[in-house]
């Protein structure tokens, strides 16, 4: 039977007082490791399948929903040659923190998995190789309140990728303006972040290996088959272990605040050829999953080992985290609330306009024809001390005597404090 498997996200994050369900996927055919005789690279023996095991015991394994939602029919494969088979024997991190969802309430460590069965879970959540974009009237299906990952290209032109869209399909490799664009999104830990999939001058395809690491998607490349964990964007395991993608400015907003920033946006199809149906998009998943996993402890849904998870904020807190220099500063919205930070890292002066708000954050060079400002948020608005020009979430004066000036947005990782927290454990978060 062919396999073709989502991690749906229907029920996800739903909350009573007295029990709580969480529905993390969800299968239209069985996955289940059939155990056949091990070839040559297949794991090594002795490890098991644990799928009684690594589900937390504070909240119930993933399980099927009750009602059925409509379940994406799978496309074709792109017409890339099969991945290298991993190599297992170089890697950063313990393999049996990686972990497979096997869509059928059960999760099988890397450590443990057979070839075969990380072969038949490949893409089970399928990627987008090939992406369709309609103007910003194919946004019509969304609300103004809905949450999109926007990324604006070196020419202007802004692209809008709705987060409903992403909680399905998590990856798109694209290209735009000439650049190879990685728009990644893991729902398990509202991680998202746009990346240069670029190494060593070779664009890289990345494809999802049904796997996660402390709760995180893990994808994969084509080119070496090595394992990536997304938050940081780096190699896990394989041959490329230790190598980094370049993250690239993007920000998480409500759609009615970026058509507003940008009302000429292009915005991803829900048409993306997959023969889905586009009402599955209108499904709100998450809207109480980080309310969920700050409730108690460790009420994450997959493995995450908490040690590794920084104290200085909830675990399911957002951030915005932004390195230069070899430095990063985490930026928690929330707590900041509506405000103007002027601030640096790495020795670099940055602004980051905050809003208590979604919560969300956008962060700038504060220079402006070698000029640098500085800002304060006062009446409602963005501003700088300088000229009193009016600035908004996008860097762009608004009014005053700096009227179309834009500021120059900065690279940075928005997602759960937990997964930022264990990508870098000398990350220092402001205001602590």
């Amino acid at each position: 039977m062919a396999i073709s498997a989502r991690r749906l996200t229907g029920v996800l994050g739903v909350l009573m007082i007295s029990s709580v369900a969480i529905v993390a996927c969800q299968s239209d055919g069985d996955i289940k490791e059939e155990r056949p005789p091990a070839p040559a690279t297949a794991a090594p023996s002795g490890d098991t399948d644990v799928s009684a095991t690594l589900a937390p015991t504070s909240v119930l394994a993933p399980t099927a929903r009750s009602t059925s939602p409509p379940i994406p029919t799978p496309a074709q494969s792109p017409a890339l040659p099969a991945p290298p088979v991993l190599n297992r024997d170089i890697h950063s991190v313990d393999l049996k923190d990686i972990v497979f969802d096997r869509f059928d309430g059960s999760t099988t460590r890397l450590s443990a998995a057979s070839n075969a069965l990380i072969e038949r879970l490949r893409d089970a959540i399928k990627p987008i190789y090939s992406a369709q974009y309609d103007d910003v009237s194919g946004g019509e299906w969304l609300t103004p309140d809905d949450t999109i990952l926007g990324y604006v290209s070196d020419d202007g032109q802004a692209y809008a990728y709705p987060i409903k869209f992403l909680n399905f399909h998590e990856l798109i490799n694209d290209v735009i303006d000439g650049v190879p664009l990685l728009v990644t999104y893991c729902p398990l830990c509202a991680s998202g972040v746009v990346f240069d999939r670029r190494v060593d001058g070779e664009a890289l395809i990345f494809g999802n290996t049904s796997a996660l690491y402390n709760s995180d998607l893990v994808m994969f490349d084509y080119a070496s088959g090595s394992y990536w964990f997304q938050t940081g964007g780096e190699a896990i395991v394989g041959p490329m272990t230790g190598t980094r993608l370049t993250p690239l400015p993007s920000s998480v907003l409500a759609w009615s605040d970026w058509t507003e920033l940008h009302p000429t946006t292009k915005i991803l199809s829900r048409d993306q050829g997959l023969g889905t149906r586009e009402s599955q998009y209108l499904q709100d998943p998450f809207s109480t999953y980080a309310d969920f996993i700050n409730g108690g402890d460790n009420r994450y849904p997959f493995p995450v080992n908490t040690e590794l998870v920084g104290d200085s904020l909830r675990p399911a807190e957002v951030v915005i985290a932004v390195a230069i220099n070899g430095s990063e500063r985490a930026y928690p919205p929330a707590r900041i609330g509506d405000a103007a930070v002027n601030d640096e890292i790495g020795g670099e002066p940055v602004i980051v306009f905050s809003r208590e708000t979604g919560p969300v954050a956008t962060v700038f060079s504060p220079f402006i024809g070698g000029r640098q400002l500085d800002f304060e948020f006062t009446n409602g608005s963005f501003k700088d001390v300088r000229t009193g020009s009016v600035w908004n979430m996008g860097g762009v004066a608004t009014s005053g005597e700096l009227e179309g000036a834009r500021l120059t947005p900065l690279p940075s990782r928005r997602a759960f404090w937990f997964t930022i927290s264990i990508s870098n454990p000398d990350i220092e978060v402001y205001g602590r």
